[in-house]
């Protein structure tokens, strides 16, 4: 798994921004207000090789009545917890300041280890300036512009080398599969039908589901490991953003797993969240299957299925080769599918294509259909591909001019191989590279 890291501080010293520029995507708003950044952004970077997930956390207000910044408050102390390593912005335009002597206490009373990263230095006197948060007496300070990027690269060194090591797969052979949705899905229900035991506790309350469980699965021919989000909550818990909490733990399962169940209620359909979370599993490249559960619920007659099938894809797309199963786990319906299926997606996802196949195939398909003419008329040639030797199907296409291949005719190239090979449920990545 990579790794998750969580960058707090008081509003206004430039999360959002360090943020974008580690992730290089302006995905988080950036105003010169305090409090703007409402809802936690996540997404995944990488640095010398190594992928991990990034937190953008709102400002961590001290002693505040206000409900909003209780929430926000709430949500830096789940990153927090979540964390491999936390970032700690402080800012030297404006210096030390009290809330920062109040987050610096409460960071001393975390595992994780805490890096204070020094916001705005863009010249050699703020360099000077950033000495002052050595009074945090929390070690060495990273001075960096989350604008020009200065300094990030040896903040980054340091990041990738606090991250836990990378866990060696015991069974390639066996598939890890994680079940994952908006709280009070049935996501637990789901698996203790399959077990035949309580191995989760399942209460009406939602987000009860806490830590992670691996539940080692063995029947009809098949062997799982079980990679529930669950366990029990204590009370005082509960009235925690559960939304907020949810994607929390989602991101880190979803690390954890080759295959992703993603469980919906039939009676809420596809929500904002559910395709969140479908983004992340694509990103990570992980293998999916979607299910709908409570069907048993729904007034249906013979194309009912169909129809509904019809809209999630239309959700998703341009991601849609991806099984769509719906389930009751009340009444134990389609429970062995939906497994079976992910057994399927498992070996989708490892299937490795021979170069010569490859090029038999794709080819004379290219050569049928080949690439638009790009800018001033150049000619676009793919010469041949070849699948790369990694976990997850990636292909690179050689070709005289590969800035020059449009996007739609990428997709094209895609969805051939998926309907030559069989790649259901699995997020392809096509690179395209010079001879």
């Amino acid at each position: 798994m990579g790794g998750i890291v969580a960058i707090v501080g008081r509003p206004n010293v430039g999360k959002s921004t360090l943020f974008n520029r580690l992730v290089q995507a302006r995905k988080a708003i950036v105003e010169e207000t305090a409090g703007v950044t409402r809802d936690r952004h996540y997404g995944t970077t990488d640095w010398n090789g190594r992928e991990f997930t990034i937190i953008d956390t709102g400002g961590y207000v001290v002693g505040s009545d206000d409900t909003f910044e209780v929430e926000i408050r709430k949500q830096v102390l789940l990153a927090i917890e979540e964390a491999d390593v936390v970032l700690f912005l402080v800012d030297v335009v404006s210096g030390m300041h009290v809330s920062d002597q109040e987050i610096a206490n409460l960071l001393r009373q975390i595992k994780p280890p805490v890096l204070v990263v020094a916001n705005k230095v863009d010249n050699t006197a703020r360099h000077a300036d950033a000495l002052e948060f050595h009074a945090l007496g929390m070690g060495a300070i990273y001075p960096v512009s989350a604008i020009s990027g200065s300094g990030t690269g040896d903040l980054l060194d340091e990041v990738v080398r606090l991250l836990p090591e990378k866990e060696t797969e015991t069974d390639l052979d066996i598939a890890r599969l994680t079940v994952v949705g908006r709280p009070n899905v049935g996501k637990s229900s789901f698996i203790n039908t399959l077990l035949g035991e309580e191995r989760n506790i399942v209460t009406a309350v939602a987000g009860t589901t806490r830590d992670a469980i691996h539940s080692k699965y063995s029947a009809f021919g098949m062997d799982f490991i079980l990679v529930d989000t669950a366990g029990i909550r204590k009370k005082s818990k509960v009235t925690e953003n559960i939304e907020f909490y949810s994607v929390m733990r989602a991101i880190r399962a979803i690390e954890e797993s080759d295959v992703v169940l993603l469980m919906v209620d039939a009676q809420d359909g596809l929500e904002a969240q559910d395709i969140n979370i479908l983004r992340l599993v694509v990103k990570a490249k992980k293998g999916l299957v979607i299910l709908v559960n409570k069907w048993d619920l729904i007034q249906k007659d013979s194309n009912t299925h169909l129809q509904y099938e019809k809209k999630i894809k239309e959700k998703i797309a341009p991601f849609t080769d991806v099984p769509v199963i719906f389930v009751s786990v009340h009444n134990k319906q389609r429970i062995f599918k939906a497994v079976e299926t992910a057994n399927e997606v498992f070996h989708n996802r490892n299937r490795k294509i021979p170069t010569s196949v490859l090029n038999d195939v794709m080819l004379p398909l290219i050569a049928a259909t080949p690439p638009p003419v790009g800018s001033r008329g150049r000619e676009v040639k793919i010469k041949y591909m070849m699948q790369l030797k990694v976990t997850t199907p990636q292909f690179v296409f050689f070709c005289n001019f590969p800035n020059e291949v449009k996007e739609n005719y990428k997709r094209f190239l895609e969805n051939k191989l998926r309907e030559q090979f069989t790649f259901t449920g699995v997020p392809l990545a096509l690179y395209f590279r010079q001879k």
